[in-house]
């Protein structure tokens, strides 16, 4: 190409060089904020890609000139106003070339793997938040629809927007359509036990006979049980209560200031321990089955792990969804883990904070969980919201995603420092949790553990890994989709698939499980089913009433605690 600087090449140089600057505000950022080397790209590298970059700009460029600019295959520039402007289609081409180009240059960034996967997602969220479609300035859909309603799209946007400055977050859904209890949260219960960390709701029989053994759910603490509960026919908790299963779940209390020195013991003995105690006296039954989701899981483990150290077996069977428990590669979340973060929060949050513990707010949890996924849970929110005017549609998971949950400061330090920092879960005598020396090993109840294909938060893989630590004989299960799409999937819809092994061997190697697995269509849910009946005992006569003489109900279901909203 010539060397002389004709109006299309300057214009491609001057492109060129803002998508460097964007690329050394975040690598400076991060040298500024790590103690790692600062990273940096080969000088033939970032030549190459300067000219590559030339290249494409001028040929977009050439191709605006002559009328033959089109928007990409994006959805986020689907509209026919994008097409229709052939300004607005070079802008859209051009922002995805700069995108490309500044993931291209994060590619080839020489440093550690933690240092570049976090070079990474710092320009992603750049990429996501730089769209021309986020801006008004810069959407002519949004401008479109501005001239067609003579402003009242912009009138409402703003109104939402202060709505959403009100509530301290982007809304995802019409959160007056919902309410706890009335069309979520929905299935027939009591509380029969609550202390001051949790409510233990029982749920009313659907069957005239039950199995002999109690089925106990330990849901994240992180969230609101009613994930398991949403509406009746994709509730978790009423498929199991249909199958014939006296059914129990944890209902966490939403910490507020008086609970923020709680620690990861008082979550262990006081809350997963005694809800085992309680759901054991109440079924009269030596041994109960058992089910945790995600950090659900964890807890559960290490609950039945500290047992197993007193000589106590109480599971008959566990159930881990979307668990960790090694902790070796965990995928996104890893790049936010370091000792330097680690140490971060155990000064502002843990128990030896200068100003004591104190609570991680629950709306900074959900805010980072959003941006792992920033286009769809963040940007196309502020686009329809703010930009088009448009209120969203009720979504009842969109809702329980929003209805967010506090973590006592020592509970979260202790987790991310021992288990994604340390990852001494897995590993036998390395943690003492309750007093007890931690053999996860030590475990004998088979155990069901089920990954999500495209698992952002649990890596399929990572959960997988739970089949090399656990004592017990394992079955192992591979869901399509994501952390709360592949598990809540009831069999009625019939979407999606999972796969099973075709032996019941479980090699080291996670892929190579997945070769010798097949698919099969539908919901897990069928196969957990019958591997549950197996360990689940007899039929009896369903109970006529919640609880025992000794526990009895409290209130009705889905109880106070579950309503508590985070302040």
């Amino acid at each position: 190409m010539s060397s002389k600087k004709t109006p299309a090449a300057m214009t491609a140089e001057g492109l060129a060089q803002a998508a460097g600057e964007a690329m050394n505000s975040f690598t400076e950022m991060l040298k500024s904020a790590g103690s790692q080397p600062f990273p940096m790209i080969s000088p033939t590298t970032l030549s190459q890609l300067q000219s590559e970059y030339l290249e494409q700009a001028t040929a977009l460029w050439n191709a605006s000139l002559q009328g033959e600019a089109q928007p990409p295959a994006d959805r986020r520039f689907a509209n026919e106003a994008w097409s229709s402007n052939p300004a607005s289609a070079f802008v859209a081409q051009m922002y995805l070339l700069n995108a490309k180009t500044l993931q291209k240059m994060a590619d080839q960034v020489e440093a550690g793997d933690k240092l570049k996967q976090r070079v990474k997602f710092g320009v992603q969220q750049f990429v996501d938040a730089a769209s021309p479609s986020n801006y008004l300035a810069l959407n002519p859909e949004a401008q479109a629809l501005a001239l067609s309603t003579q402003g009242e799209s912009i009138t409402r946007g703003l109104q939402q927007l202060w709505g959403d400055m009100q509530r301290g977050h982007v809304s995802q859904t019409d959160e007056s359509a919902f309410e706890v209890g009335r069309n979520v949260a929905t299935s027939k219960g009591s509380i029969v036990f609550e202390n001051e960390m949790f409510q233990l709701i029982e749920y009313k029989p659907l069957t005239a006979q039950v199995y002999e053994r109690p089925l106990l759910l330990i849901p994240p603490c992180i969230n609101k049980f009613y994930i398991l509960d949403l509406q009746p026919e994709n509730s978790l908790i009423r498929y199991a209560v249909e199958q014939g299963h006296r059914t129990f779940v944890v209902s966490w209390r939403n910490p507020d200031a008086s609970c923020k020195a709680w620690t990861w013991d008082d979550y262990i003995e006081t809350a997963a321990i005694k809800a085992i105690e309680v759901v054991q006296a109440i079924g009269g039954t030596e041994t109960i089955d058992t089910l945790g989701f995600c950090v659900g899981g964890t807890i559960l483990a290490t609950a039945l792990g500290v047992l197993a150290a007193r000589g106590q077996q109480p599971a008959e069977s566990i159930t881990l969804l979307t668990t960790l428990i090694d902790f070796s590669s965990n995928g996104i979340l890893d790049i936010f883990i370091d000792e330097q973060a680690v140490q971060l929060r155990e000064i502002t949050l843990g128990e030896k904070a200068p100003g004591g513990p104190d609570l991680l707010k629950g709306q900074e949890l959900a805010t980072t969980f959003s941006f792992l996924r920033p286009n769809d849970l963040v940007w196309n929110y502020v686009v329809g919201n703010y930009l088009k005017g448009e209120a969203p549609p009720p979504f009842d998971l969109l809702y329980w995603n929003g209805d967010a949950t506090n973590l006592p400061g020592p509970m979260y330090c202790w987790y991310l420092r021992h288990t994604y920092l340390q990852n001494e879960l897995r590993e036998p005598g390395q943690l003492t949790v309750c007093g007890e020396k931690l053999d996860l090993s030590k475990i004998k109840a088979p155990v069901y553990i089920y990954g999500s294909r495209e698992d952002h938060i649990v890596p399929w893989d990572s959960a997988y890994r739970t089949t090399q630590v656990l004592g017990g004989k394992k079955r192992f299960v591979l869901g399509a989709s994501g952390h709360i799409a592949g598990v809540i999937n009831p069999p009625a819809k019939k979407k999606r698939s999972h796969w099973i092994g075709k032996t019941a061997t479980l090699p080291a190697d996670s892929a190579k499980w997945l070769e010798g697995a097949v698919e099969h269509p539908g919901s897990w849910w069928t196969d957990w089913s019958g591997w549950l009946a197996e360990h689940a005992g007899k039929k009896k006569a369903a109970p006529k009433s919640p609880g025992s003489r000794a526990y009895k109900a409290i209130e009705p279901a889905p109880g106070r605690y579950v309503k508590q909203k985070a302040s």
